[in-house]
């Protein structure tokens, strides 16, 4: 299968501080793949990196090169990688607070091709998988819940029509339920044509959803594979799924995948 996303000896400071060193990640088209690592792994870094926001953080890219359908990335603004079809959506389920539902949701057009059918179409989407962004379109967003924010996050980003989508920490502060809720729309909305490069604290999860996964340890990659092969590798169960036997490990991801399926959910 194609790459989407090519990431080649990707090396990002901050300062004096290197944060990635070397770093190669492919994104196949189609495909769900995940980044696994502790905190301060360098996995956050690597998604400002390819959307093009590393500056925001005071950070930049020192060596290597990152290609989206085989464009290179390099020198592009923020916007302009929007445009091109890839979108982020940062750790902390970063909504406009003071903004109503429906206005965040219009926020994620802008800067987007595309005229008032394609932008109609998009919020019908939107609203199929979210039902509480269309029945709390008129609140603000600061007065929703944590889970109702990280729909309305994804629900902007899905707004601006992406190719790629990359998806930072989705589950991080959510009950179990939400968490898998949330998972269940990765994968409707990578169903759907969408690829997704997924940053993950809950590895069950990520390495559920995933065919592919990379194991980012002070900014170097560590591991990768096959997500069910890195799943059932020692490291990997003892340092990111609590469980020292295969046993327990696989019975860790069974456990993910025997979520319940909940098609229509609000809140």
């Amino acid at each position: 299968m194609a790459a989407a996303l090519e990431v080649r000896a990707l090396t990002v400071g901050y300062g004096p501080v290197r944060a990635l060193r070397d770093v190669c990640v492919d994104v196949p088209d189609g495909a769900i793949v995940a980044v696994l690592g502790s905190n301060g792994a360098g996995k956050s870094t690597l998604l400002r990196a390819i959307s093009r926001t590393l500056a925001f953080q005071r950070g930049h890219a020192t060596a290597g090169s990152i290609r989206f359908e085989g464009r290179p990335l390099d020198g592009m603004s923020p916007s302009r990688v929007v445009a091109e079809g890839i979108v982020q959506i940062p750790e902390g389920r970063q909504v406009f607070a003071r903004m109503t539902v429906a206005d965040n949701l219009r926020a994620g057009t802008l800067g987007v091709r595309g005229g008032r059918r394609e932008t109609v179409a998009a919020l019908r989407r939107v609203h199929e998988l979210f039902p509480v962004l269309a029945d709390r379109a008129g609140q603000k967003a600061g007065l929703l819940s944590g889970g109702e924010q990280q729909m309305l996050a994804m629900g902007r980003a899905l707004m601006a029509r992406p190719r790629l989508l990359l998806l930072d920490e989705p589950s991080l502060g959510l009950a179990p339920l939400m968490a898998a809720r949330i998972a269940e729309t990765v994968q409707e909305i990578n169903a759907a044509g969408t690829s997704v490069l997924l940053v993950e604290q809950n590895a069950a999860i990520a390495l559920r959803l995933a065919s592919t996964a990379y194991v980012l340890d002070v900014g170097e990659v560590a591991l990768e594979g096959p997500a069910d092969e890195l799943a059932a590798s020692d490291e990997v169960r003892r340092r990111y799924l609590g469980v020292v036997d295969e046993t327990a490990a696989q019975d860790a991801v069974r456990a993910e995948a025997a979520a319940p399926v909940l098609r229509r959910w609000s809140a």
